[in-house]
């Protein structure tokens, strides 16, 4: 089970994944629902929040004495609610580089990507994913999941209200919603959520920019080519770390970081 889900687990950063079920026949029952579905933010609070459940359960958790759950919960113990959203956080324990955030408010991160993000560039990616969202970015991504895991059910596809959907489909639910993909606009709305974030609560903005800078050189890895896949629907990490480094400019608050590396080490604290 672990192998399947450090294969499947992307979609922040966001990855397209293999579905287990027949795509032509999928689609084409999913879409006799789509325009009659009655899908609000409840609904999609909670599926999102079944759907976490699923894959809390079929992941490998960070327990609470685990250093990597020690340090998130040291960065965001303040941040239980966020912009009127209820938020819980854990860790994966996982090889992927990552972070996710559903509609329920549940927010994941990777291992791997602490590994390589320090406490600032950690804030500013979180804060881009709480951004999608406060965006409703991730109601859409609930609201297509849903549809690809019912289409099992052609009746459940079919109707105009949310069906529960069994345990075999939760497992389809769960990785079609990590296998979402968000438009360049929504990233780049994110980006600014994420750097209002971070302005609002007095975090060095700068970590916005040297997140993406690292990002950008991962992309450029010559051993990286599912991430390269990954991040392909997703603007350019050098120039949204130039966005980000021009906005900070403005506003008076740029301090220069230097050049900017990845860690040799895994940046546990």
């Amino acid at each position: 089970m672990k192998k399947m889900i450090t294969t499947m687990l992307f979609v922040a950063i966001g990855m397209s994944v293999n579905a287990q079920i027949n795509l032509g026949k999928m689609t084409k029952a999913a879409s006799k629902g789509i325009s009659a579905l009655s899908f609000s933010n409840a609904d999609a609070q909670k599926l999102a929040k079944e759907g976490v459940a699923w894959m809390d359960k079929n992941n490998k958790v960070a327990g609470a004495k685990d250093p990597y759950t020690i340090r998130l919960k040291k960065l965001f113990a303040k941040h239980q609610n966020e912009d009127g959203l209820p938020l819980n956080y854990k860790v994966y324990l996982v090889s992927d580089i990552n972070a996710f955030a559903c509609a329920d408010g549940s927010v994941r991160v990777f291992s791997s990507l602490m590994d390589v993000m320090n406490d600032d560039e950690l804030l500013a990616i979180i804060g881009h994913e709480i951004g999608h969202v406060k965006n409703e970015d991730s109601k859409d991504a609930v609201k297509s999941a849903y549809l690809r895991a019912a289409a099992m059910d052609a009746a459940s596809a079919s109707s105009s209200t949310v069906q529960t959907l069994s345990q075999s489909q939760l497992g389809e639910f769960a990785n079609s919603i990590l296998d979402a993909k968000h438009s360049k606009k929504q990233e780049s709305q994110a980006d600014d959520y994420s750097y209002d974030f971070m302005k609002k609560h007095n975090y060095n903005v700068v970590g916005a920019y040297t997140a993406f800078k690292k990002l950008a050189l991962l992309g450029g890895s010559s051993k990286s080519t599912s991430y390269q896949k990954m991040m392909s629907s997703h603007p350019d990490s050098e120039k949204r770390a130039q966005t980000i480094k021009k906005r900070a400019e403005k506003d008076g608050v740029w301090k220069d970081p230097g050049e900017v590396k990845l860690p040799t080490e895994k940046l546990k604290k």
